[in-house]
């Protein structure tokens, strides 16, 4: 078997896998400016989905704009995941060359779409596949593909961990050769009991005072999460933005939900934002939480809510993940101003991050890998691969990094 990595070798983003040249494992972007797409030409047989991210499923609809149809199998809401965030890539950037795709592209994925559940072995592009519950969001999945000679496990991004939307990854399918993430293999996650008191205590204390907490979320997975932790805790909250849309397309999959009814609970704890008639301004006056995209500060409803609390000390911004170098959120963080909404703001409001990542973090990868001791690993999707392929190495492992652009053999 022979394995090209098009994208997602020692960066995150834009992740893209070519196996045995016929079937592809992901087809993702890189949200920088200008966004970045996997390298060469690929004309795949088939074509199959960890899960409904950008970094993995970005540039997807590019795949169909010859005379090639090749089927793309994935669960059902990876499938509903990507063509949402198709539609909001040709919202923003539909017909100039930040966009490699049209809309008519984005159409075609209906007619090649394939869903499969986990552990429902299908036959692509000559190859035996099986989809296992990665523990990242709803509908993610590790990939197991088998060419007669050689089953290669693709992790996707993972998590070993509980979250409240989903239950961690328990699958360690026997393989012969593991491609595996490392988004945060330099990382120890704080327990996420300890993270979430932490939020609670202080949102709670920042609405006894009388102030506004704007939490900025990614619209797939954290705002349904921080939606989930404000029922759990009777805190009222608004949601505004994709991360609604997002919701009630996840409810309609109570399969790959942790809990279905819980998700319940808090759609119906959540009030929920339209933006019409100075609505978003008149909330933002309350002492209340609104959980809103985007995650990072970089637009969506939060260029209005952040503005409006913004010169308020009792008020607080409560970052829900990670904050990319040079985001207006990161920007934020490092020194209490950034341009948001077309204004250059010095923020007197608080400012919190928190880490509730869908990542595994190093000991998370280890848990992980210990069941591939004896197996050569190919890391990949992360800013230190060939860092943590060395410390593998000085652990047992038959570890290494593949860079961009390289194929390698694999038995």
């Amino acid at each position: 078997m022979n394995v090209q990595f098009l994208g997602g070798a020692g960066e995150v983003g834009r992740s893209a896998i070519l196996v045995n040249e016929s079937l592809l494992l992901d087809f993702g972007m890189k949200t920088d400016d200008p966004p970045q797409y996997p390298v060469g030409d690929v004309s795949p047989d088939a074509v199959l989905v960890s899960h409904g991210h950008l970094d993995h499923v970005g540039a997807l609809p590019a795949l169909l704009s010859g005379h090639e149809r090749p089927p793309i199998h994935w669960t059902p809401p990876s499938y509903e995941l990507a063509m949402r965030l198709a539609a909001d890539t040709l919202k923003l950037h539909g017909g100039t060359p930040l966009c490699p795709f049209t809309e008519e592209e984005r159409r075609r994925v209906t007619e090649v779409s394939e869903t499969h559940g986990y552990r429902e072995p299908f036959r692509a592009a000559g190859h035996r596949v099986e989809f296992f519950d990665a523990g990242h969001i709803p509908g993610s999945a590790h990939v197991l593909v088998d060419d007669g000679d050689t089953r290669l496990l693709y992790t996707g991004d993972f998590h070993t961990d509980d979250q409240r939307l989903v239950s961690g990854t328990t699958a360690r399918p026997d393989a012969d050769v593991v491609v595996s993430e490392s988004t945060y293999a330099d990382v120890e996650h704080a327990p996420r009991e300890r993270v979430e008191t932490r939020f609670v205590d202080s949102v709670r204390t920042t609405l006894w005072e009388g102030g506004t907490v704007v939490v900025p979320a990614f619209a797939i997975g954290r705002t349904q999460e921080i939606m989930l932790l404000c029922a759990a805790h009777d805190i009222d909250c608004y949601v505004d933005g994709m991360g609604v849309e997002v919701t009630e397309m996840l409810r309609r999959h109570p399969g790959f939900l942790r809990d279905a009814d819980a998700m319940d609970a808090a759609t119906s704890n959540a009030r929920t934002v339209t933006g019409r008639d100075g609505q978003r301004r008149r909330i933002a006056a309350e002492s209340t939480v609104i959980v809103t995209t985007a995650g990072m500060l970089s637009g969506g409803p939060a260029m209005t809510y952040v503005p409006e609390i913004h010169a308020n000390p009792v008020n607080k911004i409560c970052f829900s993940g990670y904050q990319v170098a040079g985001t207006p959120g990161r920007q934020l963080l490092e020194t209490g101003s950034a341009e948001i909404g077309g204004q250059h703001l010095r923020v007197s409001a608080q400012l919190e991050r928190y880490d509730f990542s869908a990542h595994a973090d190093r000991d998370g990868l280890r848990a992980f890998l210990e069941a591939y001791a004896d197996t050569p690993i190919l890391v990949q999707h992360g800013d230190s691969c060939a860092w943590f392929a060395e410390q593998l190495r000085g652990d047992g492992f038959d570890a290494t990094a593949p860079e961009l652009g390289d194929t390698v053999e694999v038995s």
